[in-house]
């Protein structure tokens, strides 16, 4: 996943921020509490090149522009300071041997400098500051909008709470299909559960599964489905939440913008995992598919999408704590510790 161009904190110094082009840092950092310009910083300008010391005794070293002549000499135009300077014998004051401040790494590298490694609180090459040394490869924790991502037990809890819901309304409106399918069933299991206690494997003589048994399993699937979809749909699409998200403080949003989903966005996030439970009767294939759906996020990196999450294009962030009304800000900043 690429981060996207803009201003973020500076890893290696917290108190500065610096912008980020989607493959390096660019231009100097700013006070982080500083109000960033809109777009990329202006191109630095490049370094003046230093003319080499012309070696001692030469004609050039002698005559130099901005020294004084050697004494004897008369003063030629051009040359700066009076009597008592003379050409540079080495580096400025302050200055290590190789052209940088005194403590600076070799060619004016930054203080810490390791030629066999990255500047301190840099990651491996090409990997943006602030990637844990050792997991090369693996970015920092993306924050969509601003929002820390669900995790995957909050998202676990949310999603029992919602069956237990919806297990409660399928007892109250499908209760009378349940009793009336079991009562079609119940003379086959009763005598097949006795012969199997004495030990009798024969399966003559058993009495029939009642004609009405498969139509009525046809109708508590469709019931418990749409009672399902009604439970799940609307409360996605207003607010990205159901009953089960609202108690875990989670919250389901577009990946491109932090808003309600829609009834479209929110029917395709819900047919991937509820349509499947119409097919349960076919060798349990519905619970197998709703199974492979809800353990998912546990290989989606790094944005812990479940397959109806990817069909929607969707992602589930926690909702932050309010302690008070949201404090006004003339200028807001950049979300994000890192790109």
């Amino acid at each position: 996943m690429s981060v996207e161009p803009g201003w973020y904190v500076d890893p290696a110094d917290q108190e500065t921020r610096r912008y980020w082009d989607g493959e390096g840092w660019l231009g100097a950092p700013i006070p982080v509490d500083a109000t960033p310009p809109d777009g990329p910083p202006p191109p630095e300008p490049p370094p003046v090149p230093v003319a080499p010391a012309a070696p001692a005794g030469s004609p050039a070293a002698e005559t130099a522009p901005g020294w004084p002549p050697h004494p004897g000499q008369p003063a030629q135009p051009g040359h700066g300071p009076g009597p008592g300077w003379g050409p540079p014998t080495g580096p400025p004051p302050g200055w290590g041997p190789q052209g940088g401040p005194a403590g600076w790494g070799p060619q004016g590298a930054q203080p810490g400098y390791d030629p066999q490694a990255a500047p301190p609180g840099w990651g491996p090459p090409g990997l943006p500051p602030g990637w844990a040394p050792g997991w090369p490869g693996r970015p920092p924790e993306p924050r969509p909008h601003g929002l820390r991502l669900a995790g995957y037990g909050r998202r676990l809890v949310a999603r029992l709470i919602d069956i237990a819901l919806v297990l409660a309304l399928n007892v109250l409106v499908n209760g009378w299909f349940v009793w009336r399918w079991l009562q079609e069933l119940t003379p086959y299991w009763r005598e097949a559960f006795r012969r199997g206690m004495e030990g009798n494997t024969s399966s003559e003589g058993l009495p029939p599964i009642g004609e009405q048994a498969g139509l009525l399993q046809l109708a508590i699937l469709a019931i418990a489905t749409a009672l399902w979809l009604a439970y799940e749909v609307p409360a996605m699409a207003a607010n990205g939440q159901t009953i089960g998200k609202r108690v875990m403080r989670i919250r389901a949003v577009p990946i491109e913008a932090d808003q309600p989903l829609g009834f479209g966005r929110a029917l395709r996030r819900w047919t991937t995992l509820g349509m499947p439970t119409l097919l349960w009767p076919c060798f349990g294939i519905g619970l197998l598919i709703q199974l492979i759906d809800s353990v998912s996020p546990l290989v989606d990196h790094p944005l812990r999408r479940a397959l109806h999450d990817r069909r929607a294009l969707t992602l589930v962030v926690e909702v932050p704590a309010t302690t008070g009304p949201p404090a006004t800000d003339d200028h807001p900043q950049p979300s994000g510790d890192t790109p």
